[in-house]
């Protein structure tokens, strides 16, 4: 029986109206401690703004955020996905798309979000994946510029960058606010 998204999914999904300052929805991921936040315009979800959205094109150019709407900064179009579909098939759309998480959507309803940690946390094909990390933790790597996919040992979110950095496998978000 094939795991489905309503399985895994996040059912508390956040949003933010597109007209709203790029500061509210800072302090909006940071006091619910989310990493994404669905743009809505009229009650209609319209795209996803994210942490990495605010570290790349707003803090790394130097942009005042109070001065900057959620609609400039937002991803855009929204990739959706509907509960009743296998967490591999949308697994393959992240994939395919480049991106780290789905809006779950049924019959125009937001109902969820699910990403790679969500995926990780729940399907029982990753049991192999996570028995390998933990032989990988036991086990220092010969070669420390070695690259890998998995679940960061910091911020437990999934990547595609993991490399091993004083003895824990980090995504490259946390290695850079570990230099900092």
């Amino acid at each position: 029986m094939a795991l489905l998204v309503k399985d895994v999914m996040a059912k508390q999904l956040i949003k933010i109206d597109s007209g709203k300052s790029v500061r509210e929805a800072g302090e909006l991921l940071r006091k619910t401690r989310r990493d994404a936040l669905v743009v809505v315009d009229k009650g209609k979800a319209i795209g996803i703004i994210t942490d990495s959205d605010l570290i790349k094109k707003v803090v790394a150019k130097n942009l005042q955020p109070s001065k900057l709407t959620v609609k400039k900064v937002m991803s855009s179009p929204l990739v959706t996905v509907k509960s009743s579909e296998t967490v591999l098939d949308a697994t393959r759309r992240m994939k395919k798309g480049n991106i780290k998480r789905l809006v779950v959507v049924d019959d125009g309803n937001l109902v969820g979000i699910i990403d790679f940690s969500d995926v990780a946390r729940n399907s029982p094909e990753m049991i192999d994946l996570l028995e390998y990390k933990l032989k990988m933790k036991e086990e220092e790597p010969a070669i420390r510029e070695l690259t890998t996919s998995g679940i960061c040992e910091n911020c437990s979110n999934y990547s595609s960058d993991l490399r091993y950095d004083g003895g824990q496998w980090i995504c490259e978000d946390c290695r850079t606010e570990l230099e900092e």
